[in-house]
């Protein structure tokens, strides 16, 4: 490998760690209070469905393709299967709807 594509690996990831452990370091004494605990519990899946939404409405020209691939999604999912099977069921209902619509 050559050494300055090394040297960009090395910096990309001292750069991406940087901004990472400054906050942790700097907040690890602090005790946050309850209200702001549970707003970051919150973030991850509020930034989920930020990414999932307009993906639903997007993927296709035709609406009704992602609210039935969300709806296949949801269901499997509320049946607590595996992430890979929830993505599979999914898929597989599309590519049915795919076929007959």
């Amino acid at each position: 490998m050559d050494n300055t594509i090394l040297m960009m690996i090395i910096g990309m990831g001292i750069v991406t760690y940087i901004p990472r452990m400054i906050p942790l370091v700097a907040l690890s004494s602090l005790k946050l209070p309850l209200f702001v605990q549970n707003v970051l519990k919150n973030v991850p899946y509020a930034t989920l469905g930020a990414l999932i939404v307009p993906g639903i409405f997007l993927i296709s020209d035709d609406i009704v393709f992602g609210i039935i691939g969300a709806l296949a999604a949801t269901l499997i999912a509320f049946t607590g299967a595996n992430v890979i099977v929830v993505v599979m069921g999914s898929i597989g209902t599309l590519v049915l709807y795919s076929m007959f619509f």
